[in-house]
């Protein structure tokens, strides 16, 4: 196997290229660009986390308990 051994390759989750996963400093992302589209769909919340409705009701009983 001549050559030299590359790292590991990622897919971004933006784009869908490859990507190498060491001394990448946007990763997971290929880009700075993949990575700031990203964070605008998290900040205009088009990306969100789903809390089944039972959680979101523990939370708020364990804010009130607590007298925040």
């Amino acid at each position: 196997m001549g050559g030299v051994m590359q790292g590991k390759k990622v897919r971004c989750p933006q784009c869908g290229r490859f990507t190498p996963w060491e001394d990448n400093p946007y990763r997971p992302f290929c880009s700075e660009r993949c990575k700031l589209i990203d964070l605008g769909h998290w900040l205009s919340e088009e990306y969100r986390l789903s809390v089944p409705a039972e959680g979101v009701e523990e939370i708020h009983k364990t804010g009130e308990e607590k007298g925040e």
